[in-house]
């Protein structure tokens, strides 16, 4: 499968194998303590001992101070930080240099004008996410279920690999690949049954539908996507 699927906001073991079974290629958990979705380090632990060491674990934070990062670094077997807050630049650097693995910055968007904050943040993450900006007065960055406008991202390539998120579900996540060519889709919501606790049913439809997806996009050779996703994964293996 080219597109490579994440499953985010995993609280239970059981959903996170049911994810890995069913062929998603990383699995995230969620180290905000304000997200419905928040585990602890032991929690996250016990979790990613059942999983093969193949899969690539991502640890979600929000503005995070460097005390929890070295706590959940330390005690949680993690190949990439995901920053899904309002950290800037100099944060995001600092983060990349301290701990020494791959960072994803979650950038949110609503309007083409949001992607003006791209080029700032391309020196120092290893991967973007792109995500819909949360509503007014909301309490977390992120897990909204919401949507953005895909059409922001048609056309778009970087020189680091990106994420898409953001509302997506069995039914939309199809066009979501097709008119954004994301090369790896992020979904958390749109796979629960209810929070914190995923769907086996709805993560097997996901990927089965990002499965369509991939190969209407590239019938004729799988191993064909967008060079920045796919060259750059491989080069942090």
């Amino acid at each position: 499968m080219t597109v490579s699927v994440k499953i985010c906001g995993l609280t239970r073991a059981e959903d996170a194998v049911a994810a890995v079974t069913a062929g998603a290629q990383f699995v995230g958990m969620v180290f905000y303590r304000a997200s419905p979705r928040f585990i602890t380090p032991l929690q996250a632990t016990t979790i990613l001992e059942a999983l093969p060491r193949r899969v690539r674990t991502v640890g979600l934070f929000a503005d995070p101070d460097n005390t929890w990062l070295d706590q959940v670094v330390r005690d949680v077997r993690l190949d990439m930080i995901q920053l899904h807050g309002m950290e800037s630049v100099a944060h995001v650097q600092r983060v990349r240099q301290n701990f020494g693995l791959p960072v994803i910055k979650a950038i949110a968007l609503q309007t083409n004008a949001d992607l003006a904050a791209v080029p700032d943040y391309l020196p120092v993450a290893d991967w973007l996410l792109f995500d819909a900006r949360p509503p007014q007065n909301a309490d977390r960055p992120g897990g909204h279920g919401i949507a953005f406008d895909w059409n922001i991202l048609q056309h778009m390539r970087w020189s680091v690999p990106w994420i898409l998120a953001g509302g997506l579900t069995p039914t939309n996540v199809a066009e979501a690949i097709q008119r954004t060519g994301a090369t790896v889709v992020d979904v958390s919501s749109g796979v629960e049954e209810r929070i914190g606790v995923k769907s086996t049913k709805k993560i097997l439809s996901f990927i089965a539908a990002v499965k369509t997806s991939d190969s209407t996009l590239h019938p004729r050779s799988p191993a064909h996507s967008c060079s920045c996703a796919s060259s750059k994964s491989k080069e942090k293996e």
